[in-house]
């Protein structure tokens, strides 16, 4: 600038541009090291495809009561643990999700106020958008009421501004029952069927790490057919679904807030 001349006028600044929505999060609570696999692996994967952020709480690695496999093999309780720690790794990773094991026990999984203040504070971390965990009954398997109990409590109480712990307090996510293995005898009822067609090769290759309950690949396989059947029986016609629909169910225990029927 020679003297004389005017210093020059800063040039303006863009108007600052909308700010990116965090991105929505899941919670999944769940019983067992398999559980999350075979009941809810493809609403995980689906979320994750979508660059959505889910979290596994893995209260148990079902090391004594969902290892038989291992135990006759003659592992002990450490090398089952570790084994079963490892499978779920695989397959939360297989599926995009973060895991997070709490070694509660299983057979029996006993619900207990620690327990319960870990998974507040895992609901203050992640302000999940959406909770994913097991129905209110099941007689053949206590851990999956246990865990199911547990879940909902820790949701209530990390809405509480009152209730100690870190973090910030959620708001009242939705909760999504997943299928338990004998629906018919814990009370399910289909209210919700999730296409989950597009992610079904990757749930299969996370179910496929999966070692320890290999007899359960087919089942959870023909589940997903019958419940891809059920949905495109209920979608309505001309909707562009595949021939082989493969599909998860799910209950709702609290009401759906909408402005419109659909």
């Amino acid at each position: 600038m020679t003297h004389g001349d005017a210093p020059a006028s800063p040039e303006p600044s863009a108007p600052p541009g909308p700010s990116t929505p965090p991105a929505r999060s899941t919670l999944v609570v769940t019983a067992h090291a398999g559980d999350f696999v075979w009941r809810a692996g493809g609403a995980i994967a689906l979320a994750t495809s979508r660059s959505e952020k889910v979290t596994i709480a893995c209260l148990t690695f079902g090391e004594r009561g969902e290892s038989a496999k291992a135990w006759r093999a003659g592992r002990n309780l450490d090398e089952i643990k570790a084994m079963r720690r490892e499978e779920a790794e695989k397959a939360a990773a297989t599926l995009g999700a973060e895991v997070r094991f709490f070694d509660a026990g299983d057979y029996p999984l006993t619900p207990t106020a620690e327990l319960t203040d870990r998974l507040v504070a895992v609901y203050r971390a992640t302000q999940p958008d959406v909770v994913l965990t097991h129905p209110a009954e099941d007689p053949y398997n206590g851990d999956h009421p246990a865990a199911h109990r547990m879940a909902l409590e820790a949701r209530v109480l990390a809405q509480a501004i009152g209730y100690p712990g870190e973090g910030e307090i959620i708001g009242a996510p939705p909760v999504f029952y997943f299928e338990p293995h004998q629906p018919e005898m814990s009370g399910f009822r289909p209210e919700v069927l999730l296409d989950i067609t597009e992610v079904w090769e990757t749930k299969r290759r996370a179910m496929e790490c999966l070692g320890a309950q290999q007899h359960l690949w087919d089942y959870y396989t023909d589940l997903a057919v019958r419940r891809g059947v059920q949905l495109k029986r209920n979608a309505g016609p001309n909707l562009g679904l595949a021939h082989r629909t493969m599909a998860e169910a799910f209950m709702r225990p609290y009401p759906q807030i909408a402005k419109e029927l659909a």
